[in-house]
């Protein structure tokens, strides 16, 4: 009588697990795919080939008109980090990404970063010119933003949000590369606005000096508005699941401190950007 109950169960498991298998591979082969309302995944190839991986670009695209957005810090809870998949377990989330980097403690950012009434760091960081805003106290204003201090006044935009997290700009407002050529590598985690207004989570295990990066992805069919760095290495993470399609990247390599592309697990982060449904 068991062994009859528990047949079907391991086969309805097996056919979930090969459908996801076989969307993932789809969406690799053809570099889109649907996953949920509001929810497109892009993989696409890199025009520049890396030395180290598959080259692969993830790109997850989502409309703010369908989830909610907002910053996660493990300041404003119990001091302690998580993997992007713990952060997206513990707070029901959809997708999880850096919010951008921290400093020593391994909870500060090191940017302005607000999460609702709680500060993580209430300086601005005067060489970083561009603040991810979300969570909005107004109605006319989009659910989420990327403000580039160098076109817009932060001071208006203030008062019009609850969340904050300031980085460094990639792509400006006018859609040019403002990021010098270096010659150190990274695996890449990177937040952009398209110019319909979705955000857009974009994650690079290869490494790419960021310069390099941002030509890339002004190349690739992403219609990117503008554009910021959120983090660099192994600890470059982002995570995603609809349903039963689930998919965790993290990176590994970076100039000076992994040389290679063998790092096989998730990092802890402090400060992660989460969307969930938004409740209709």
């Amino acid at each position: 009588m068991n062994r009859q109950i528990k047949q079907p169960a391991v086969i309805v498991a097996f056919v979930i697990q090969f459908c996801i298998t076989f969307l993932f591979a789809q969406a690799e082969n053809e570099s889109k795919l649907n996953i949920n309302p509001g929810l497109a995944l892009k993989i696409l190839e890199a025009p520049v080939k890396s030395d180290y991986g598959d080259s692969r670009i993830t790109v997850l695209k989502i409309d703010p008109e369908f989830y909610d957005i907002n910053i996660y810090c493990a300041s404003q809870l119990d001091q302690k980090s998580r993997t992007v998949k713990t952060w997206a377990s513990e707070f029901k989330l959809t997708a999880v990404i850096n919010a951008g980097m921290y400093a020593a403690d391994h909870l500060t950012s090191v940017g302005f970063m607000k999460s609702g009434e709680h500060l993580n760091n209430r300086n601005l960081n005067k060489t970083y010119n561009c603040v991810f805003a979300c969570a909005p106290l107004e109605e006319n204003v989009p659910q989420a933003q990327i403000i580039d201090l160098k076109c817009q006044d932060f001071k208006i935009w203030k008062s019009k949000y609850l969340s904050f997290s300031q980085s460094i700009r990639m792509i400006s407002c006018r859609q040019k590369n403002v990021w010098q050529q270096q010659p150190r590598k990274w695996s890449i985690a990177a937040l952009a606005v398209d110019k319909e207004g979705d955000l857009l989570f974009i994650h690079c295990r290869s490494p790419y000096s960021v310069h390099d990066f941002i030509e890339m992805l002004l190349q690739l069919p992403l219609n990117i508005y503008n554009a910021m760095y959120l983090e660099g290495g192994p600890e470059a993470s982002l995570y995603f699941s609809a349903g039963d399609f689930e998919k965790e990247l993290f990176g590994s390599y970076e100039t000076g401190f992994i040389l290679n592309d063998q790092n096989a697990s998730a990092w802890k982060i402090p400060n992660v950007i989460g969307v969930r449904p938004r409740k209709r």
